[in-house]
């Protein structure tokens, strides 16, 4: 399937970054891993952009094995929601050895986006320990920005590029990426006045945020979303961040709504909210979990001083 180098373990999980550049490159590297994976009979989950989903479909063509096309725009809008859907689909065929191919970041991205995507990246590894799995994560060289190619070689223990497989020199561990990860968040362009919010007031926090959200472009759904991810933040603060919060609303230029909800607490799982949590967990990051799936991007800073998040809803 890949010719691993010599001191890879087979048995273990394996996490290659596909460097291509052009179209036919691309259909050769993740075409051939896919043809691949339904030679040996193992299930493959295809997670790319709908344009590449379209041309590797026309490319392998009919087959009646086991393969799932997921459209990378939509279930990887927000980052945040990727890794469950690859862990669910690897533990339902926990009998064989999964075979995934998930593009996360493509020409387009946002740097915000890019950046958490990023993050996702080096958590893979962490998730995925131990597991008999492949991912294979294709980047586009020639359209992607050269810091974001540089962050794959030190997101992928193996890198993939001109015909060649070897390991990369400049991989690390996911604590030191996800630090780096951590870029001070700019400032709104406009005014956004600080709610400070303790225990007994997570009432007006939601007030707050429904009255405000009136006079933004999201629908009523979308409004009730908002209010839902932030009351789940803020009820957060109060259990985890030393009791005490606060929030900003804005809207960007694109018409975004944003949500910045900070406090004194710590990340101690970076997993968290990213695993689908245990249906008998008291505390497994269901908050979190939940703002994840109602938000299109959460960008996340767990600093020394505290945690922030900020909560993007478009109006589309």
């Amino acid at each position: 399937m890949i010719n691993l180098p010599a001191s890879t373990d087979p048995g273990a999980f394996v996490h290659p970054a596909l460097l291509y550049r052009g179209h036919e490159e691309y259909l050769a590297g993740v075409g051939g891993f896919v043809r691949a994976a339904l030679a040996a009979d193992e299930p493959v989950m295809v997670a790319v952009p709908g344009g590449h989903l379209d041309a590797l479909r026309e490319s392998i063509g009919p087959t009646s094995a086991d393969v799932t096309w997921v459209d990378m725009t939509q279930l990887g809008r927000n980052p945040g929601r990727i890794l469950a859907s690859l862990q669910d689909f690897a533990d339902r065929r926990a009998d064989r050895p999964a075979r995934i191919v998930g593009e996360p970041i493509w020409p387009g991205r946002s740097q915000a986006e890019a950046l958490e995507a990023t993050r996702h990246e080096a958590l893979i590894n962490t998730a995925f320990a131990g597991r008999r799995a492949t991912v294979l994560c294709p980047y586009d060289t020639l359209g992607l920005p050269a810091s974001v190619v540089s962050d794959a070689r030190r997101t992928h223990p193996v890198v993939m590029e001109e015909g060649k497989v070897l390991l990369s020199p400049h991989y690390t561990d996911a604590a030191s990426v996800c630090a780096g990860c951590d870029h001070p968040l700019p400032e709104p362009e406009g005014a956004a006045p600080r709610l400070a919010y303790t225990h007994g007031e997570l009432g007006e926090v939601r007030a707050q945020t429904e009255g405000w959200a009136r006079g933004t472009t999201l629908s009523a759904a979308r409004r009730g979303d908002l209010v839902l991810a932030v009351s789940e933040a803020a009820a957060n603060s109060l259990a985890h961040g030393d009791g005490k919060g606060s929030l900003r609303l804005w809207s960007t230029a694109d018409g975004t709504v944003v949500a910045e909800i900070r406090d004194g607490g710590h990340l101690a799982d970076p997993l968290a909210g990213r695993r689908r949590p245990a249906l008998a967990s008291a505390n497994g990051g269901r908050g979190l979990w939940m703002i994840h799936q109602l938000c299109d991007l959460v960008e996340i800073r767990a600093l020394d001083s505290g945690l922030t998040l900020r909560l993007h809803m478009t109006t589309s």
